[in-house]
C-alpha cells in the first residue's frame, strides 16, 4: 500500500514549510540509502528551509527598500574621486551605525558616486536583515505635504520613522519650502537617537539655508538633529559621468 502523504503535505504548507513539504519524500530516500539517522535528516530539512527563508527574507527587504538599482561597494571606481577616504567608507559598510542609531552624511558634487555608496550600503543593510527605505529627499517632502493636505500626516512619518535606515538621498538638489523643511525636519526629529538616517548632498553645510528657503531657523535645527550622532563623508572630484561625455 502506498504512503498518501496528502495531510501532511497540506499540513507543512500551512505550516509556511514549502521546502520541507517539496523535499521530505527525496530527502527520506536519499537518507535511507546513505543510513543517515532520523535526527541528521530532520536538521538536513530544517536547515535548507531556514536558509530558503533567510533568502526570501532579504529579497522582500530589498524589494521593500525601494532602491533605484542595485550597487556594490566593489563596483565603486575608487580611482576616479581626487579625494575620498576608502578606510573610512570601507568601515562604514560594517554597519555598526544602524546598530548604534548613529547617521551617515555623504557630501560631494554631482558625478562622485554618493548615491552609489547610499544604494550599495543600503543593499548591504538588507542582507543583514534590518529594514531599510530608500527616497529622494524631495519624495519625502512631496509624499508628506500630500499627506498633510489628506489629514493623514501622522501615518505617512510613521512610513519614514519604522525603518532601522532611512536613506534621503540628494538633499539639495532642488530647494525645499518652509512648508516642506518643516515636514522633512519632523522626519529628522522624529528618528533622532531612534533610527538611523544615511543622506546624501551636494552641498557643504554652511550652504544649507540655501535649500531650506533662506530659512536658518529650520536649518540649524535638521543640521543639529543630523550631526550629532553622525560620521561625515566628504568626496572631492570631477564629476564621473561627466569624464565620461569628454571622454566620448
Amino acid at each position: 500500500m502506498k504512503n498518501d502523504y496528502t495531510k501532511l503535505v497540506e499540513n507543512l504548507n500551512n505550516l509556511r514549510l514549502p521546502f520541507i513539504a517539496e523535499n521530505f519524500k527525496e530527502a527520506a530516500v536519499h537518507a535511507a540509502a546513505k543510513n543517515i539517522g532520523h535526527t541528521a535528516y530532520l536538521e538536513g530539512l530544517i536547515e535548507a528551509e531556514t536558509a530558503l527563508k533567510h533568502e526570501i527574507s532579504i529579497k522582500n527587504k530589498i524589494k521593500n527598500a525601494r532602491l533605484p538599482y542595485r550597487k556594490t561597494l566593489e563596483q565603486y571606481n575608487w580611482n576616479h574621486p581626487t579625494k575620498i577616504n576608502r578606510m573610512q567608507i570601507e568601515n562604514i559598510f560594517n554597519l555598526d551605525f544602524i546598530e548604534q542609531k548613529r547617521n551617515v552624511i555623504f557630501i560631494s558634487l554631482p558625478g562622485l558616486g554618493k548615491t552609489h555608496m547610499s544604494v550599495a550600503i543600503a543593499e548591504r543593510a538588507c542582507s543583514k536583515g534590518f529594514s531599510v527605505l530608500f527616497s529622494p529627499a524631495i519624495d519625502i517632502v512631496n509624499n508628506l505635504s500630500t499627506a498633510l493636505s489628506e489629514k493623514t500626516l501622522d501615518k505617512a512619518i510613521r512610513k519614514y520613522t519604522q525603518p532601522q535606515l532611512l536613506v534621503i538621498d540628494e538633499v539639495g538638489f532642488l530647494s525645499i519650502d518652509k512648508l516642506g523643511a518643516n515636514l522633512l525636519f519632523q522626519v529628522i526629529s522624529k528618528r533622532y537617537e531612534t533610527g538611523s538616517i544615511l543622506l546624501t548632498s551636494n552641498m557643504a553645510f554652511k550652504n544649507w539655508t540655501k535649500i531650506f528657503d533662506n530659512d536658518s531657523t529650520i536649518t540649524s535645527a535638521v543640521l543639529d538633529r543630523l550631526l550629532h550622532h553622525s560620521e561625515v563623508v566628504v568626496i572631492e572630484g570631477k564629476s564621473y559621468r561627466m569624464k565620461d561625455k569628454m571622454e566620448n
